[in-house]
């Protein structure tokens, strides 16, 4: 499938911008369920119950992005045209509620998503064992799960077939273009939540990082260094942007996986898209979409386009 932009949506910023704050977002029934962690916390799920013996899919949502966000209705509404199941898990701390340890989420989380997929995978195929089982993550949760699928490798089969969208694979040149010109609105929008997470986490544990440093950082360089870099094993940011990329890990994938980046994306330049994966790996970079837009139509737009494309390459695929 072949994306062109609408006429009426042109450049990176609006085909950003448009389809996450403007366009109208499918309602869909969800059920949601709370997951006890390893380390007594908790995650909540959000599941769409389909038919028997259909797929499932599941979908990890971007930094600060939940069940709610536009890609993930829109997502879940086409899997629920095609009676199929699907979940969404929130990352600690995304599902409206605080977390309880003292942690949050980060871009190279694979344990976690190793955990989230082998439990779905487990209950799914228990009541399911002969239906297709998918996976999929937005941004942030792109670049997770393709961490977990090229660290997994040949474990990662349980899996029939993955899709990252927009997933920033290289964070340190991901990183950097945010914090200039006008991409810094980006990363106001991503402050303005992530800080009030971080006052109320340190209710919780009053030492765990410096809070007049946190409330300080004026891009993600410096709040990652600060707060995500050291609660989740690294050593600074420049320590942790480098080792989370996801295109250090494209060439041990073994799990058909198609890797979707528009190259007028403001979070990822198009100069800093990988050229190199596994055969298992499909690399394509549409000319438009924006991050996670990829909007279509006659005005007011519509979101079908990316569901439709995913679909398509899990059931080529998978």
């Amino acid at each position: 499938m072949h994306y062109s932009s609408p006429w009426w949506l042109a450049g990176g910023h609006a085909q950003t911008i448009y389809p996450a704050t403007l366009m109208q977002k499918p309602e869909v029934p969800l059920r949601r369920e709370r997951w006890t962690t390893h380390d007594d916390d908790f995650i909540d799920v959000d599941f769409l119950d389909g038919e028997a013996g259909k797929p499932f899919l599941v979908l990890f949502h971007g930094l600060e992005g939940s069940s709610n966000s536009h890609y993930a209705r829109a997502l879940m509404h086409k899997l629920k045209s095609l009676g199929w199941s699907g979940a969404v898990p929130h990352f600690r701390g995304c599902s409206g509620e605080p977390n309880q340890a003292p942690r949050f989420y980060h871009s190279g989380d694979a344990q976690e998503i190793n955990w989230i997929i082998r439990r779905l995978h487990s209950e799914f195929k228990a009541a399911h064992p002969q239906a297709k089982f998918y996976a999929s993550g937005v941004s942030l949760g792109g670049n997770a799960l393709l961490r977990w699928l090229g660290e997994s490798q040949s474990s990662a089969s349980i899996v029939d077939a993955a899709c990252a969208v927009s997933a920033p694979l290289d964070l340190t040149n991901s990183g950097a273009t945010l914090s200039r010109g006008f991409n810094r609105i980006y990363t106001k929008n991503f402050l303005q939540t992530l800080k009030p997470k971080c006052l109320h986490k340190l209710t919780q544990f009053p030492k765990l990082f410096d809070r007049e440093r946190m409330l300080s950082a004026k891009n993600l360089y410096e709040f990652d260094n600060i707060v995500t870099a050291p609660l989740h094993g690294y050593r600074d940011v420049d320590d942790y942007w480098h080792r989370a990329s996801a295109c250090l890990v494209l060439s041990d994938i073994q799990v058909p996986t198609l890797v979707l980046n528009a190259q007028n994306d403001p979070f990822m330049p198009a100069q800093f898209l990988p050229k190199v994966a596994s055969t298992y790996v499909t690399l394509d970079y549409p000319q438009h979409g924006g991050h996670v837009g990829f909007a279509q139509g006659s005005f007011p737009g519509k979101l079908d386009w990316l569901p439709e494309k995913i679909i398509t390459h899990l059931q080529t695929h998978g």
